[in-house]
């Protein structure tokens, strides 16, 4: 199982209270139609921290690595890129193994 995640700031013009709306209320309508996505969550900021070097962390889950860029090549998956690309100065993203603990 590929767990990725995304570290995204917002865009300068755009206010804590649109990008969060934009994260919670539109962005995860395009990340729900990826082909192959077996688990998606937005961890979003509750308060503005202008300190802080991203605004949310989204998590998702894909069989393996071949599976999410299978997923990133579709239609699907280039208007949820593009999406994001729209409303982020900067994303990144780490391919991680999960192991929980507790």
């Amino acid at each position: 199982m590929l767990k990725v995640m995304s570290l995204m700031k917002r865009r300068t013009d755009m206010s804590f209270a649109e990008f969060r709306n934009w994260a919670i209320n539109e962005h995860p309508s395009y990340a729900k139609k990826l082909p192959g996505l077996r688990g998606y969550r937005m961890n979003v900021s509750r308060e503005e921290n202008s300190d802080s070097p991203y605004d949310p962390i989204s998590e998702m889950w894909f069989d393996s690595p071949e599976a999410r860029a299978q997923a990133v090549a579709t239609a699907e998956g280039k208007a949820a890129g593009g999406d994001a690309a729209a409303h982020c100065a900067s994303r990144y993203h780490f391919f991680v193994e999960e192991k929980v603990f507790i």
